[in-house]
């Protein structure tokens, strides 16, 4: 017998803009009919590129395609008289829903959560802001890098001699998207357990702060304050610069030089194989590493570490090292590109990939797969993302009863 994903007889309304499409995406990932809903034409997110095969063009938009596989599409204008109404009747046969619009948006349409609740008790309504509902900031407007900085990421990403960075995809709302995920599947246990829907407020600020939470016990307990290191280790140990990221071959791997017991082991390992490959100095040979302490080490001392070191590592592919480091029992990975993860064994071993079938494009294209694996509620990648209105018939005929003539009419009215 199939098993059902978790949210199968589960109904979203998604309202989202780019700030949102995560939100709708997982849970469309458990299971759930996730129904998105664009103003007639289409959403301008269809204009966010990359583009397939570099054709700007709405029904061809990459970024489209990820953060909408697996949902329905219909087109309708909730600003419209015609259209709140509709929508009003979409809500009453809803579990969900999802949006991202400005502070009192909703509301202002008479759409907000009080008058939804009233229609359907059980929804749960999950808004996605920049700086969630209520407080002196709720009306502002943010874009990623504005979340970023107010969110304090910014602050600890770059290098220490110069100015805070972003990190160059936009991150902060996803961060909230993925928060808002969560959220609502937290509310729709308790409705499960009481039958009540209830209203969720996201702020992508404090989703971004969620991810620099280990800059408090690092003051706590250490009294560091954690800031920008680039490619060094920042915030444990003081007076010296120490590597983490390395240049090598074809890229650049991911190793620390630990002082204690457990860093004399992984250090005295490391130069046995450079000394296995003439690359090893009297200097690494002959110190001891039993009283090797990071924290009071000196940079000359340090460099003097580092630098035969790095050359071994140039000398070798990200491969070889990963697979020398494995073989002896040394902590070190490779950074992974792009083309890396695509070709990464752990990932096809977990059939982490999948492949959509497009029918307007004639092709397959590969898609990251499902976030997680439940054995009894799997996760369903059911189709890709819809077209432009793709679903209308589907919804409004199917559903809702209307005839073939009043979906013209609405659609020559901008309703639809």
């Amino acid at each position: 017998m199939e098993r059902k994903s978790i949210l199968e007889s589960f109904r979203v309304l998604d309202l989202t803009d780019e700030k949102g499409l995560l939100c709708g995406r997982i849970l469309a990932d458990l299971g759930a009919d996730v129904i998105k809903i664009e103003r007639p034409g289409g959403d301008k997110a269809r204009n966010i590129g990359p583009f397939y095969k570099n054709d700007p063009h709405p029904e061809k938009s990459l970024f489209w395609f990820f953060y909408n596989l697996g949902k329905r599409g219909i087109t309708l204008n909730i600003e419209s008289e015609d259209g709140k109404q509709i929508f009003r009747e979409l809500v009453k046969r809803a579990d969900f829903l999802i949006e991202s619009f400005s502070l009192g948006f909703m509301d202002s349409l008479g759409l907000g959560y009080s008058s939804l609740h009233e229609i359907n008790p059980r929804l749960i309504m999950t808004s996605i802001s920049a700086f969630g509902q209520r407080g002196p900031y709720s009306h502002f407007k943010a874009s990623d890098i504005v979340s970023m900085a107010m969110g304090g990421l910014m602050y600890i990403t770059g290098n220490a001699d110069e100015a805070p960075l972003r990190i160059s995809f936009p991150q902060a709302f996803l961060l909230a998207s993925a928060h808002a995920a969560s959220a609502t599947m937290i509310a729709h246990y308790y409705r499960e357990s009481t039958g009540e829907g209830q209203y969720v407020d996201v702020s992508a600020q404090q989703t971004v702060l969620w991810e620099v939470a280990n800059a408090i016990p690092l003051w706590e307990l250490n009294k560091i304050i954690l800031r920008r290191a680039g490619s060094y280790l920042s915030g444990r140990w003081t007076g010296t610069k120490q590597r983490l990221l390395w240049p090598c071959k074809d890229g650049y791997v991911l190793f620390f030089i630990l002082g204690g017991a457990f860093g004399a082991k992984t250090n005295r390992l490391i130069v046995k194989w450079m000394d296995e490959e003439g690359m090893a100095p009297e200097f690494l040979l002959n110190f001891d590493w039993s009283i090797f302490d990071m924290a009071k080490q000196t940079q000359d001392i340090q460099n003097r570490i580092e630098e035969p070191i790095g050359r071994f590592f140039k000398a070798h592919t990200k491969m070889e090292l990963y697979e020398g480091a494995l073989k002896r029992g040394i902590m070190l990975c490779p950074v992974s590109t792009a083309r890396d993860i695509t070709e990464n064994l752990q990932l096809k071993a977990r059939y982490f990939w999948v492949n959509i079938y497009h029918p307007e494009l004639k092709t397959d294209i590969t898609y990251p797969g499902a976030f997680i694996k439940m054995s009894e509620t799997p996760c369903n990648l059911k189709f890709r993302a819809p077209l432009i209105g793709e679903h209308n018939l589907e919804i409004y005929e199917g559903e809702l009863g209307f005839k073939r003539e009043e979906i013209i009419m609405l659609k020559q009215a901008g309703v639809i």
